[in-house]
């Protein structure tokens, strides 16, 4: 098959939309860059903080807001955390300071370990025996903690993470069936639901980019890319969501993209009914909002490391 925009092999072919490799990446730019300045999650004036691994959504996304953080003369820099997944952050690591590095791209690197006291294969036995919580839950947990310390500190104005459609429709459903429309209420292409000053505003450019564009995308501009998985994937409840989530969409092409578009549309009315519901207060131990006297990073600190 050719490309519709001209008489070259297509690479790319969903919902009778062929593409050749140049014109993919003009698409898979253009869409990112276009959702960017719809839902307006970079502006003059921002400094930015692009959450990093070196896994592909986040080096597609870091590269994406390079081109256009560079074109408009916004301020910019990468952040990674080191969670202590021995055999694959550091691996994913070494690939994200290289691509760094070629496109002289400014980089902190902060740790669990720095952080908290521990790695998270340190903790990773005790919080499945002792509290009963999947790796992935205490990931999710500091991991965001981490992000927001850290890039508070570094003074950036929004964070940008590599959360695709893929990722936003597993959300969606995980929340839908586990009956937490609230967590559904802070979804969207800007994360959130009330505003803090305690929290770095988190935006998802790649919002409207399913996992395998993604892919193709880095594959084609020739990222140097570990595609493996984390090893603990496999015991989170958004594997088995995303396999489903698959499973439709292999059935039935465009299930991720109309799921998202359906959530868009009531996500209005979601934020309305659950804005203001949770008032904020400060963690005893850190400072930071929470909804309750300690947050949940320093709640597991104390469970799992202390």
């Amino acid at each position: 098959m050719n490309c519709l925009k001209c008489e070259q092999k297509a690479v790319y072919d969903h919902l009778g939309l062929r593409l050749c490799k140049d014109h993919f990446l003009r698409y898979f730019e253009k869409k990112v860059a276009d959702t960017i300045k719809k839902y307006d999650l970079i502006s003059e004036g921002d400094k930015i903080c692009v959450a990093a691994s070196g896994g592909k959504d986040s080096l597609a996304v870091l590269y994406c807001t390079m081109l256009y953080c560079r074109k408009y003369k916004i301020e910019f820099f990468a952040l990674a955390i080191d969670e202590g997944i021995k055999g694959y952050r550091d691996h994913t690591l070494d690939d994200l300071r290289a691509f760094c590095k070629e496109h002289d791209i400014r980089l902190h690197i902060t740790s669990f370990k720095e952080n908290h006291g521990s790695t998270l294969d340190d903790i990773r036995e005790k919080a499945m025996k002792k509290l009963n919580k999947k790796p992935c839950t205490v990931c999710g947990i500091l991991r965001r903690t981490d992000l927001n310390r850290a890039a508070r500190k570094l003074e950036a104005t929004k964070l940008v993470t590599g959360h695709n459609l893929d990722d936003e429709s597993q959300s969606f459903m995980m929340n839908s069936l586990l009956g937490n429309m609230g967590h559904n209420a802070s979804l969207g292409p800007i994360t959130g639901l009330n505003l803090n000053e305690k929290f770095v505003p988190r935006v998802k450019p790649l919002y409207f980019v399913s996992e395998k564009e993604t892919r193709l995308y880095t594959f084609l501009k020739g990222f140097k890319v570990n595609f493996a998985e984390c090893p603990n994937i496999h015991l989170s409840y958004r594997s088995v969501i995303r396999d489903k989530l698959n499973e439709l969409e292999e059935r039935y092409p465009g299930t991720k993209n109309g799921m998202v578009n359906g959530f868009l549309e009531i996500l209005p009315l979601l934020k309305e009914k659950y804005k203001g519901k949770k008032a904020f207060s400060y963690c005893e131990k850190c400072g930071d909002a929470c909804s309750g006297k300690i947050c949940n990073a320093c709640r597991l600190e104390s469970e799992l490391i202390q």
